[in-house]
């Protein structure tokens, strides 16, 4: 019941009974499972009686308010989020047939699935997944909600395909386009997923990436750096590169993305800082190909033999391949980002659109199948006329289709701002 609760709950009612809780391996074991060792915290100033006592009495007051928590957990919860697709698909019946399952490779549960719904008002979609195993057992749930989300049919199956010979034309040079990032998501098998995995699986998949990564040759050379431990001079660079990841995001935190920070986490870059891997962030491994310009081609390029190499790295160091379902694709901690994972972007100047207004552009992206927003990311609004323009969707549709929506749909944009530029007098 307190595991579920959150062990920094439980640190803290610890405190208020004069306990201290740690896991059962020692002091710098760390906690896993819902094992815990429990002391008395004080040694002096206390006779061992009284010491003695605090224990025994602090210890059945725990297990007291354990088994109300477990109560608690199994009851039909309050969904915060009352528009989200969690209201809409987690109901009291397949709530009440799912909340007492455990996954077998995370121990992750529905209520810890849905916790950042159940948590904010703010949210959409509103349910992440621990492991593989969370799409298969929590099926009734997830199945309806990708659905939806997607747009997919319940018999929808998912293809791949990075053959970059495929795509037709590129980035129209003559385009103000200041930058080009492609990114995608990665799992490997066997692992739970951010919001579910334990620690020692976390700090198995930062070692076999650290093993893979020195064997990436020529231009995808380059070096890990772990966030535990790091040096202050390469925070700083990473930092002014705007390749650190950071902690502290409420739907990370809640989700359980962000337990054991910083442990088992880092960046990976090549020497050019063109090729990027992020390491246990919100997926197991997030890579990313980017460069100034818009060669959207050559970016791709780049991270289908970057994806190949890792891959092939980690299947060379541990036997293990990435997370790939028939149905859903790639496998990621958010059904949001099933299927490709991957997200195409460029950072462009239209400042035609800027003047006929945000919502003309939201519009005529909808059309086009992208997705606009500002430049400072997802939560960040639009200032300026400097937009970040990427593919829409995710599932449904195979990598080539969604780079070539993108390098199609940003040259289509730029040309009408051009008209509009004129229409305005820019």
């Amino acid at each position: 019941g307190w595991t579920a609760h959150g062990v920094d709950k439980l640190k803290a009612r610890c405190e208020e009974l004069s306990l201290q809780p740690r896991g059962t391996r020692g002091e710098s074991g760390g906690q896993t499972g819902h094992t815990y060792d429990i002391s008395n915290k004080h040694r002096l100033g206390y006779s061992e009686v009284q010491l003695v006592q605090t224990m025994i009495d602090g210890v059945n007051k725990l297990y007291e308010e354990d088994l109300e928590l477990q109560k608690k957990q199994l009851e039909f919860p309050n969904i915060q989020s009352a528009h989200s697709l969690v209201a809409k698909h987690v109901t009291k019946e397949k709530w009440d047939k799912l909340c007492k399952h455990t996954t077998k490779t995370a121990g992750f549960t529905l209520a810890k699935a849905i916790a950042c719904a159940v948590e904010f008002d703010n949210q959409h979609c509103g349910i992440y997944a621990g492991d593989w195993d969370s799409y298969k057992d929590f099926a009734d749930v997830f199945d309806p909600i990708i659905q939806e989300y997607h747009g997919i049919s319940a018999d929808a199956k998912h293809t791949s395909d990075m053959d970059v010979s495929k795509l037709k034309g590129n980035g129209n040079p003559a385009a103000p386009v200041v930058s080009t990032r492609i990114r995608v998501g990665r799992s490997i098998d066997g692992f739970g997923l951010s919001p579910g995995i334990t620690k020692e699986q976390r700090l198995a998949v930062e070692n076999l990436f650290k093993n893979a990564s020195k064997k990436l040759e020529g231009t995808l050379a380059g070096t890990y750096y772990p966030l535990t431990g790091m040096e202050e001079a390469v925070r700083k660079q990473l930092v002014d590169d705007h390749f650190l990841f950071m902690s502290g995001d409420p739907n990370l935190q809640v989700s359980g993305m962000e337990r054991d920070w910083p442990e088992g986490r880092g960046i990976f870059h090549n020497q050019e800082k063109t090729f990027l891997v992020w390491v246990n962030e919100e997926d197991q491994f997030r890579i990313i190909s980017m460069e100034k310009g818009g060669d959207v081609k050559g970016v791709f390029s780049r991270l289908v033999d970057g994806i190949n190499a890792v891959a092939k790295s980690v299947k060379e160091e541990s036997g293990k391949d990435f997370m790939l379902d028939e149905k859903y694709g790639y496998v990621h901690s958010c059904p949001t980002n099933l299927g490709t994972g991957m997200r195409a972007s460029v950072h462009i100047d239209l400042p035609g659109y800027a003047k006929e207004g945000i919502d003309k552009l939201k519009a005529r992206c909808e059309e086009l199948s992208l997705q606009p927003r500002g430049t400072r990311g997802e939560s960040g609004g639009m200032t300026g006329c400097r937009f970040d323009i990427s593919n829409k969707h995710r599932l449904g549709y195979s990598e080539i289709q969604l780079v070539q929506t993108m390098i199609d749909g940003v040259n289509t944009l730029y040309e009408e701002d051009l008209e509009l530029q004129k229409k305005h007098g820019i």
